[in-house]
């Protein structure tokens, strides 16, 4: 099945809800400069079909469904607003909000799979939010410790005040929203990490990939010593995902324009 976009495409999202429904974001220009679009695609006997879109004069870079609403979308913008949207309301009715507290491009947004009440967003501010659609209508609370732009924040998948952020200043933090500060900082690359992802299995295990072109591991219980270290890239890694399905598996997109499939215990 293919579906073509009309601007270059960024980021895909599973609907935790409904198993033939995805949201793709886009942006002009490969994101550079120019407007964004996000698309709302459904696999059918036909192929992928579009049933729904939303322009914005940024591009897009992320998004991510809400798990408490099937019909709710989130998106970064590189406005620095975060965008939500509503799937099933009327064109003019959206965006049905814009959430604008960052002052620079928003590069991720992140809802939270335990608690489901409440999202991240990370920005080139060099900052983390943390957002909820319920209460208030400004950020729950904002998260200032990174020196340079944050590419990922990323929630535990099993615990529900535990995320995970990848910044430019090259360190890989861990936070828990109880707690005034992060927990925990790995100096994990020497050059910018773009992105991050927990293991599904192992909650104290995290994969980060980096503009060195590598792919590490790491166990934040003993953060000195990376887990391991995957080496083929010949650009800079732009996203890392763990498996769902194994422990040990691990994918990788690369700036060199390929996928990579990694088995980080015989690597």
């Amino acid at each position: 099945m293919r579906f073509k976009t009309q601007f270059n495409g960024y980021s895909v999202a599973f609907s935790p809800f409904l198993e033939g429904r995805l949201a793709v974001t886009t942006s002009q220009n490969f994101g550079i400069i120019g407007n964004g679009q996000q698309h709302v695609l459904e696999m059918g006997p036909e192929g992928l079909v579009e049933v729904a879109r939303f322009e914005t004069a940024d591009g897009l870079y992320d998004c991510c469904w809400s798990e408490e609403n099937e019909n709710i979308l989130v998106s970064a913008s590189g406005d620095g607003s975060v965008k939500v949207w509503d799937v099933a309301a009327p064109a003019q009715m959206n965006p049905l909000r814009s959430f604008e507290e960052h002052t620079h491009e928003v590069y991720a947004v992140h809802w939270n799979q335990v608690r489901r009440d409440c999202f991240l967003s990370a920005s080139w501010d060099d900052t983390v939010k943390l957002w909820t659609l319920s209460g208030a209508p400004g950020s729950m609370r904002t998260f200032a410790e990174h020196a340079y732009c944050v590419y990922a924040a990323v929630w535990s998948p099993q615990h529900a005040d535990i995320f995970a952020t990848a910044s430019g200043d090259c360190t890989l933090k861990v936070w828990d929203v109880r707690q005034p500060h992060s927990t925990l900082t790995i100096p994990a690359h020497e050059y910018e990490i773009l992105s991050c992802d927990w293991n599904k299995y192992n909650d104290c295990v995290i994969a980060t990939g980096s503009v060195d072109k590598s792919i590490k591991l790491w166990d934040i219980r003993n953060p000195r010593q990376e887990l391991a270290v995957m080496l083929g890239h010949q650009y800079a890694v732009r996203r890392v995902k763990c498996s769902p399905h194994a422990e040990n598996i691990v994918y990788s997109a690369s700036y060199d324009m390929t996928l990579a499939m990694w088995d980080w215990k015989i690597a």
